[in-house]
C-alpha cells in the first residue's frame, strides 16, 4: 500500500501549534531520535518534527530495536525545550501516551491498553512504543525528545515479535491513512504539552494525569506484574505515586517502579 505523507498539507493542518514549517521528513533515516537529539545540541527549535517512512536502527525504552517496516508505520520524533523541571519529565512522558491514545481513538474509534509508562497494546501484544529522552542541568531541562513508532500498516510479524507485536491493520482488518494519524497525534500532543507547561494550568495538568492514565489502562491497579529493574520483582500494581511512577504491592511491601520494564506476570507467586 502507497501511504505517502504530504508535509505541505501537515504544516496547514498543525498551523496553531509549534510543529508547523518545522516538519522534516525523511524516506529512510537511521533513527529519528538520534537526530534529533544531534539537532538539539546544535541549537533546533523547539517543535521540530522529524518523520520518517522506514528506520534502519530504530530504538525503544531500554536499548531494545524498535521494527521500523518501510512504509508501514509512523516514526517520529518531536524536539520539545519545556519550560519544567527534570523531575516533571515524567509528566511529559506519560502525556505522550495519552495523546497517542487520543489520536488513535479519534481515528479508528479502536480502544488501546495503556502499560505503564507509555507503551500501547490491544490485549497483550504492543503496537505503539515511546521513547523520551533528555538533555537537563539540576534545575532545568534543556531539551526533551519524544520519540513515537506505531505500528499501522505491517499484516504480520515474524520471529519473537510474532506473539508480542500487532499493527493497527491486524486490529481492524483495515488499512488506516498514516497522515491523519500525524496530524491528530501532534494536535493532542500539543494540547498536552501546552497544559503542562502553562503556568497558569501545569499544577492542575499534572495532578489529573495519574487519573487519567488509570482510565485507559488495566496495568495501573489490580494488576499482576514482573518489574524488570536491576533486581527483577513481582506483585500487584496499586496505582500511581504523586510523581507519576507505578506502584507495586510485593510480598515485602510497596515498591515504586522508577524506570524498570513492566510486564505481565505468569503466575500468582511474589519475589
Amino acid at each position: 500500500m502507497v501511504d505517502a505523507l504530504d508535509i505541505a498539507a501537515l504544516d496547514a493542518v498543525l498551523a496553531d501549534t509549534p510543529f508547523a514549517g518545522k516538519l522534516r521528513h525523511f524516506p529512510t533515516i537511521p533513527s529519528t531520535n538520534f537526530l534529533a537529539m544531534q539537532d538539539a545540541e546544535s541549537g533546533a527549535a523547539h517543535g521540530s518534527v522529524y518523520l520518517a517512512d522506514e528506520q534502519t536502527a530504530g530504538r525503544g525504552r531500554g536499548d531494545h530495536d524498535w521494527h521500523s517496516e518501510a512504509g508501514s508505520g509512523i516514526y517520529l520524533s518531536v524536539l520539545l525545550r519545556p519550560a519544567v523541571a527534570p523531575a516533571d519529565v515524567l509528566w511529559l512522558s506519560l502525556a505522550a501516551g495519552l495523546a497517542v491514545h487520543s489520536a488513535i481513538q479519534q481515528v479508528t474509534t479502536l480502544e488501546p491498553d495503556l502499560r505503564w509508562p507509555n507503551d500501547l497494546l490491544f490485549g497483550t501484544r504492543k503496537f505503539c512504543g515511546i521513547l523520551t529522552e533528555l538533555n537537563a542541568e539540576v534545575t532545568r531541562v534543556r531539551h526533551v525528545v519524544i520519540g513515537i513508532g506505531i505500528n499501522v500498516h505491517q499484516g504480520a510479524f515474524r520471529g519473537e515479535l510474532r506473539d508480542s507485536a500487532t499493527s493497527l491493520r491486524m486490529e481492524s482488518g483495515r488499512d488506516w491513512p498514516r497522515q491523519e494519524i500525524v496530524a491528530a497525534l501532534l494536535q493532542s500532543l500539543h494540547r498536552e504539552t501546552i497544559a503542562l507547561t502553562s503556568s497558569v494550568t501545569a499544577a492542575k495538568a499534572a495532578a489529573e494525569i495519574p487519573e487519567r492514565v488509570e482510565t485507559i489502562s488495566s496495568w495501573i491497579r489490580g494488576k499482576r506484574v514482573v518489574v524488570d529493574e536491576a533486581e527483577s520483582f513481582s506483585g500487584v500494581t496499586e496505582g500511581l505515586d504523586p510523581r507519576g511512577f507505578l506502584l507495586v504491592r510485593t510480598s515485602d511491601g510497596l515498591r515504586t517502579v522508577l524506570s524498570g520494564g513492566v510486564r505481565e506476570a505468569k503466575s500468582n507467586s511474589f519475589r
